[in-house]
């Protein structure tokens, strides 16, 4: 009765249409034996309704708590709801590897659905994260049953989010290993633990070398953190743990729900057009999210019931009409789209000397110098966090105060500029030391002089073809943004040598990533002449 007061509040809240389930019956821990010989742990709720289509959730955060409130949303909606604790995960067993055992768990799992009395021939899947893998495990292999897929903030790959720009996203996975982890903690200890502000994470964070993190954050050794430390360019390593290759396959209509800030944004957006490059139409909606925010959720479960209806039970009214639905930051609101990206002229806007920005070429200029140490590396402040509190857009007047980060800014706009599609760096520079990082955030300045991170990217710069104290040219992608930069403010180019902990910070030494405990200084310089024209490519677009 609880359960079931709560969820219609909760509908009510977020703007779900009225409940049509009935009474639902619900039954927990439920034996789903795969072919290993493991059993997985999993919960039904029941619509009083025959013949009711099935959403399939497989999670390894566990079926209580936020999960028990959204079946019960999804089931009032007249929908079977099929709860699944990945192995090593809540009552599951086996052992928790992450990625490795999704596809044949989750094909099994869906043999066990279909022989089911209440099974009525068609089912989705829904979820956000890790949720989503799950999703991508399966969908090209399924079969013409899977008659809809919603994804949430997710992609069908993880390593080009954990090697961003040839890197390692060390807050991102660190954070996700001590979230994992304190799923086993009591939650009394879990509670005092968050309250303090999570030190042990923190210090695992700032600890070298990077292979004794995961002990320093969790108190144990976390087995898949060691691994992707080492297997940053091992193919046959994670061949099983990304399905990218099977998206063109993927025959069932799919939705897609994420974040600008979101730490998968990319790889997302990527999966979006390898459908559309196999002739699939996906439906698409960025908001101004955090890989975690309230709205996100709120979104995806309004878009994800709505799709449902109308792949599940054939009632497409509620779905909008154009495929793709992006919300244009800087006041520039909600925009209806027939694709993405929309079509946008590449404008290049260069450094200039004393810290100008603009679209005419430099004038031969001095470079800019500042010098990057390891021991005190650049911080990371906002953008695409996997921790929804300390991620998006901010202040980063504190960031640009420091002597390591440059900064140029153009003059105020005399009329509204609008940024959309993916925004790119070239960075003409020189450095001290063979080994370094290259980091670039696109801001907005707003007439009180705040600077808010609209995008950034990362590069990792190994030895090649230039030695040491030669000019290189590095090539920086940022995140895909939609904004608008409003009349009277000013936009602002970050360049700098690092954001720790959002990426592991370079220790300049080319020792490996997880063994790394030397650090070296260096200097840079950044050159912007006709010779040399550093400079950000900003796609606008003069439709939105």
């Amino acid at each position: 009765m609880i359960g079931r007061i709560l969820s219609r509040a909760a509908g009510r809240v977020l703007g779900l249409p009225a409940p049509t389930g009935g009474r639902i019956t619900v039954r927990r821990h439920l034996p789903v034996r795969v072919r290993d010989g493991v059993t997985l742990r999993t919960d039904h709720y029941a619509p009083q309704r025959s013949g009711a289509p099935t959403v399939l959730i497989r999670t390894p955060y566990g079926r209580g708590g936020p999960m028990r409130l959204l079946a019960r949303l999804i089931a009032d909606q007249g929908l079977h709801v099929v709860v699944q604790s990945c192995r090593g995960t809540f009552g599951s067993a086996g052992t928790f590897e992450p990625l490795v055992h999704e596809r044949a768990d989750g094909l099994d799992t869906i043999d066990w659905l279909r022989r089911q009395p209440w099974y009525a021939g068609s089912f989705g899947m829904f979820g956000a994260s890790y949720q989503g893998f799950t999703q991508w495990a399966v969908a090209p292999d399924v079969g013409a049953d899977l008659a809809a897929l919603v994804l949430v903030a997710t992609a069908s790959t993880t390593r080009d989010s954990t090697y961003s720009g040839d890197s390692f996203a060390l807050d991102t996975v660190l954070t996700w290993a001590e979230l994992i982890a304190a799923q086993t903690v009591p939650r009394l200890a879990r509670q005092v633990e968050l309250k303090r502000g999570q030190p042990r994470l923190l210090a695992g964070l700032a600890h070298l070398p990077l292979a004794e993190a995961d002990r320093v954050a969790t108190g144990a050794t976390v087995g898949f953190f060691q691994e992707w430390l080492r297997h940053d360019t091992a193919i046959d390593y994670w061949r099983p743990r990304v399905f990218d290759d099977g998206v063109s396959r993927v025959a069932a209509p799919v939705a897609m729900v994420t974040g600008w800030q979101d730490i998968f944004l990319p790889a997302q957006l990527a999966d979006y057009a390898a459908l559309r490059a196999a002739g699939r139409r996906p439906y698409l909606i960025i908001g101004p999210w955090t890989h975690g925010s309230v709205g996100l959720f709120g979104a995806a479960l309004r878009d994800g019931l709505a799709w449902f209806r109308a792949h599940l039970a054939g009632d497409p009214a509620a779905l909008r009409a154009a495929p793709v639905r992006i919300h244009v930051g800087g006041g520039g609101g909600w925009r209806d789209l027939p694709d993405w990206p929309p079509p946008a002229t590449p404008t290049r806007w260069h450094l200039q000397p004393d810290g100008g920005l603009a679209t005419a070429g430099p004038p031969p200029s001095a470079p800019d110098r500042f010098r990057y140490d390891p021991a005190d590396p650049t911080p990371s402040l906002g953008g695409p966090l996997l921790v929804s509190h300390r991620a998006g857009p901010v202040d980063n007047r504190p960031l640009e105060a420091r002597p390591d980060v440059l900064v140029y800014t153009s003059e105020p706009l005399a009329r509204p500029l609008a940024v959309v599609g993916a925004v790119t760096g070239l960075i003409h520079l020189r450095s001290t030391v063979p080994y370094l990082d290259v980091f670039i955030r696109l801001c907005d300045v707003d007439r009180r002089g705040r600077s808010w991170n609209v995008t950034d990217g990362l590069v990792r710069v190994v030895p090649g073809d230039h030695p040491a104290d030669a000019v290189l040219r590095v090539a920086v992608t940022c995140w895909p943004v939609a904004h608008r930069f409003r009349r009277g403010h000013r936009i602002r180019l970050q360049v700098s040598g690092g954001a720790h902990p959002r990426y592991a910070r370079n220790p300049g030494t080319g020792e490996p990533l997880a063994t790394a405990v030397r650090l070296l200084a260096g200097d840079r310089e950044v050159l912007h002449d006709p010779e040399n024209p550093s400079s950000v490519t900003l796609p606008v677009s003069y439709q939105l």
